[in-house]
């Protein structure tokens, strides 16, 4: 079974394929193996909006094939939950990481320094063959870091430690990730799904 996800971002990317290549009845594919692919904007108000739109923008192209679409962020409590769906262009439209953390830690520090609590939130949308939507949601609980630390992960890595924990995402590795994260328990569910009815034998 060929499975296509759907996202531009390397790191995203990677660490779907250490968990899903483990998967032998799928083999994995993403839109940047495709020849002619313009990606839609991610202009949807929501998580599920925007996985939706990267889904169904493969799905066109694959139609008969599974396609998974995903969209997860960092949602600040003390700053009204941003930068929530904003969080890949928080400093704006071509932000590096760097910049997205580095604002994220001035605003937490200008409007709310005694309240650090945060979540990582995924939202996966999986298209099967017959076009029938799957949802599945993953999150992870923690607080916002004083300074950036750690050099592994992407995004907001470096300033966020899980409940329970000292380090940084970007200290604990991916291997953590790939256990704990939100992405990590949202897949979970997708791969749960497939073996509950008999997709994956």
């Amino acid at each position: 079974m060929e499975l296509w996800i759907a996202t531009g971002n390397k790191g995203k990317l990677e660490e779907y394929k250490l968990t899903l290549n483990k998967v032998p009845e799928f083999k994995v594919y993403s839109q940047a193996d495709l020849p002619h692919f313009t990606p839609r904007p991610e202009d949807g108000a929501t998580f599920l909006d925007n996985a939706r739109i990267k889904a169904k923008s493969v799905k066109a192209l694959k139609s008969e094939h599974w396609i998974l679409g995903e969209d997860s962020g960092l949602e600040v409590a003390g700053l009204n939950n941003l930068p929530g769906v904003h969080s890949a262009r928080y400093a704006g439209p071509h932000a590096r990481d760097s910049e997205n953390t580095a604002k994220l830690l001035k605003m937490v520090q200008i409007r709310t320094a005694a309240n650090r609590q945060a979540q990582f939130k995924c939202v996966t949308v999986v298209l099967t063959p017959q076009n029938e939507e799957w949802v599945f949601e993953g999150e992870l609980k923690g607080q916002i870091s004083l300074k950036a630390t750690g050099t592994h992960g992407f995004g907001y890595d470096s300033i966020f430690i899980p409940d329970g924990e000292t380090k940084t995402l970007a200290e604990l590795g991916p291997a953590y990730k790939l256990q704990h994260s939100h992405r990590a328990h949202a897949l979970a569910q997708f791969l749960d799904k497939l073996r509950s009815g008999s997709f994956i034998i």
